[in-house]
């Protein structure tokens, strides 16, 4: 009996990291100052322009989204949800990301497999220029089954002390601005994989690709959009529409006695809600408690620069619409 009979194959893992190692690469910036392999990352701080710096971090995963990729046999989308996701949830704080690290845990190790993974997560760190500085891979089939496997990441980011954006300065009148999100994201995935059980590669009149691909889509990283307008006495407050829904959300950040009035048919809502709820038979309740439903953040705005902010949006090319308001509870 030998580790790999065991179920671990070393020399798979040796494979998988000489696959990823020139790709990681790529998202370096100046700062890291590790190379693939090491014990730990390391990253020169470098604070210049920051009044009182503020790190901000978040761990998160991307859910059963991975069932259907497993079933797809499309593993790239994952690693860039994974990387947006951890961005959005520290955006919202007001903080831009700094690195990034990865966990990445399987039944059995295929390298190529693991690879597509790292390869969306390179492209998602350089598009919101982060640096992927480490992460880990266990095999583990004593844990995992078949194909399964499981993913999670982590990321630090920055923000000055004084552009904290944490939902205080709201006020009854302010403005929902509503950004527009690419489907599910990384919600939802329990309950729409239960209504399409069986049927991830049928296509549904009005859809391009099969539903499995259509659920696979990106969970977009709002940086680029909202990173303008942070430490601006017009934004009040960012809320990511992950589990929970628009309302569950966004009154995390809402203060005592103010309440939100959510105006449902504000924006269009993308094909694929509606048809998880047609096909599934799903109550509107639970839509709204589980879906996005076509809204990936939220931005609380004030009743005066509401018009600064969408004109702001517009030249950037974002759809942006105007969803609620805040008023007294």
């Amino acid at each position: 009996m030998d580790y790999r009979n065991a179920g671990v194959d070393i020399g798979a893992g040796e494979e998988f990291v000489r696959l990823i190692k020139s790709n990681v690469r790529k998202t370096f910036t100046p700062r890291v100052m590790t190379d693939i392999g090491a014990f730990g990352g390391f990253f020169e701080a470098d604070f210049k322009g920051y009044e009182k710096p503020v790190l901000v971090s978040s761990i998160d995963g991307v859910g059963t989204k991975l069932k259907i990729a497993v079933e797809l046999g499309r593993f790239d989308t994952v690693g860039s949800c994974l990387v947006n996701h951890c961005v959005n949830d520290i955006l919202v704080c007001g903080a831009r990301p700094l690195f990034f690290l990865d966990y990445y845990a399987c039944g059995k190790l295929v390298p190529d497999d693991a690879a597509a993974v790292v390869a969306g997560m390179v492209e998602a760190c350089r598009q919101n220029g982060c640096a992927l500085i480490g992460g880990e891979t266990a095999e583990m089939p004593g844990v995992y089954h078949g194909d399964d496997f499981d993913l999670a990441g982590t990321v630090v980011g920055v923000v000055d002390h004084q552009k904290i954006v944490n939902g205080t300065a709201m006020r009854a009148g302010d403005v929902m601005i509503g950004l527009p999100s690419t489907g599910l994201h990384t919600n939802g995935y329990s309950l729409a994989r239960k209504v399409f059980e069986g049927r991830m590669r049928e296509t549904f009149e009005g859809f391009d690709c099969s539903v499995g691909e259509e659920l696979l889509k990106v969970h977009r990283s709002y940086l680029k959009v909202v990173e303008p307008f942070i430490g601006s006495p017009d934004l009040h407050g960012l809320s990511h529409i992950t589990g929970g829904g628009l309302m569950g959300n966004t009154m995390r950040i809402v203060p005592d006695g103010l309440q939100l009035d959510v105006q449902w048919d504000a924006w269009p809502e993308l094909p694929i809600f509606d048809l998880i709820r047609r096909e599934g038979s799903v109550p509107e309740d639970d839509m709204r408690r589980t879906f996005n439903l076509g809204i990936g953040l939220v931005m609380i705005v004030a009743e005066d620069g509401v018009d600064r902010v969408m004109a702001g949006l517009k030249s950037q090319g974002e759809n942006a619409y105007i969803i609620g308001q805040v008023s007294a509870a």
